[in-house]
């Protein structure tokens, strides 16, 4: 995902906080940060859970029914701010944090070297809830990238991995739980091997959507500039949004295909759900209304970010292109001028790389903590530090609004299941919460 990954470097100190497990304090992070430059030369680079959605059970898999239609939609960039609480430090490249949606109290975060650690009221377990590290080639932009928890997992313990194997190709994995709910089975089955060409561009996002399919987000397999243009052929799974039922193995493969998946039947691997992306490390469904909103990395001048539309609250981003690697953002990449846009997905915000070199996607807000927040869509940029919002029910086009400053690798976002926004921090090994107040 990131550019000339190398080591780490140093970094400025970080105002202390309480932990959000105790008395929450609520602060600013003072506005310093790395240049782009040198947060470029860092190491490295979820179950969404379904809320206000009516669910029924098909086999294994949970369907929504119908969507709670969206109100309350308070948000207003002018009269909110945030700021960030910290509840855990120095953990070992955190990549991901999210929750099991069994009301257990824990949220689970993914080390890019291969293990899960499960954290409860501000304490992390020695004990990591998967370590599969002897499994996993980490480093620069492989590793253990994604987890999701199955819609049903406090009924069948199922639950999902995404990393990079010893051969550096994309594996998708299913695991259970044990009887001890804090640690894992360590005994897999893999539902999908994907070769990687090049070591960088791997995608890495899981996400159950709102019909109870798994999400697997795939980047164009690498080098630069998508050279064998892997994003727009459908006969390549790479540069794409994939979709599998995991319900069930049907004869050699270990999923099914969802029979409205739009290249059943035709030319194209029936895995694809969505194509032209460049590298979607993190994209996640609004918890509302099943939208679907992906932080696509650009590649020398613009970031962006895709919302597609859910309809009756599924089938979002179903047969979109989103134009890589004809298109960067909005702008023509192949060729850098006169390229052929028609059938193309336009982004609904864009920014350059004079502001950020690798956007993070988030998370729409739907918690009820901050109701000034509500239907924000926030994400971040890996190298500058910076976070904005886009409103989610916006128009098709916006501008990013500057929320906060500041001096984090932001790896990724996460959900809480009361719908809390996380922060993971590559550089220094802390998670932190989002915090808003009125101005």
């Amino acid at each position: 995902m990131y550019r000339s990954p190398c080591t780490t470097p140093p970094r400025p100190s970080v105002l202390e906080v309480d932990s959000l497990w105790t008395k929450p304090k609520e602060i600013t992070l003072r506005p310093v940060r790395l240049s782009i430059a040198a947060r470029a030369t860092i190491l490295g680079l979820v179950l969404v859970p379904v809320i206000g959605v009516q669910l029924t059970l098909a086999g294994d898999r949970a369907v929504v029914v119908s969507a709670r239609p969206p109100s309350g939609e308070d948000f207003d960039a002018t009269k909110i701010r945030i700021s960030f609480s910290r509840i855990i430090r120095n953990l070992s490249k955190p990549v991901f944090i999210t929750h099991s949606g069994d009301n257990n109290g824990r949220l689970f975060i993914v080390e890019q070297g291969g293990r899960i650690k499960v954290l409860r009221q501000g304490v992390v377990r020695s004990t990591p809830f998967l370590n599969l590290s002897g499994k996993v080639s980490s480093g620069s932009e492989r590793g253990l990238l994604g987890l999701a928890f199955h819609p049903q997992y406090g009924l069948n313990g199922k639950f999902y991995v995404n990393y990079t194997n010893g051969s550096g190709d994309t594996v998708i994995a299913e695991y259970f739980r044990s009887p001890d709910a804090n640690i894992a089975n360590p005994t897999g089955r893999i539902l999908l091997t994907i070769d990687q060409p090049y070591p960088n561009h791997n995608g890495g996002m899981l996400a159950f959507g709102p019909d109870g399919y798994l999400y697997i987000g795939m980047g164009d397999g690498g080098s630069s500039g998508d050279p064998q243009n892997r994003a727009q052929n459908v006969n390549s799974r790479l540069g794409k949004i994939l979709r599998i039922d995991v319900a069930d193995p049907a004869g050699a493969q270990q999923y099914t295909i969802p029979p409205d998946n739009p290249y059943v039947g035709i030319n194209g691997y029936d895995e694809i759900w969505s194509i032209g992306v460049r590298n979607p490390w993190r994209f996640s469904f609004d918890s509302r209304t099943g939208d679907l909103w992906i932080g696509d990395v650009g590649q020398d001048r613009y970031e962006e970010i895709d919302r597609s539309k859910a309809v009756n609250g599924v089938d979002a981003g179903k047969r979109l292109n989103y134009g890589w690697p004809s298109l960067e953002g909005t702008s023509c990449f192949k060729p850098m001028s006169g390229c052929n846009k028609t059938g193309k997905t336009p982004p609904i915000a864009v920014y350059s790389h004079s502001l950020g070199c690798s956007v993070t996607g988030g998370y729409v807000y739907r918690g009820l903590a901050y109701r000034g927040l509500v239907g924000g869509y926030l994400f971040g940029d890996f190298c500058s530090g910076r976070v904005w919002a886009l409103r989610a029910h916006g128009p098709a086009t916006q501008s990013p609004v500057l929320m906060a400053d500041t001096n984090l690798a932001i790896s990724s976002f996460g959900e809480g299941p009361d719908g809390t926004i996380y922060v993971t921090d590559l550089g220094s090994g802390d998670v932190w919460a989002v915090v808003a107040a009125y101005r």
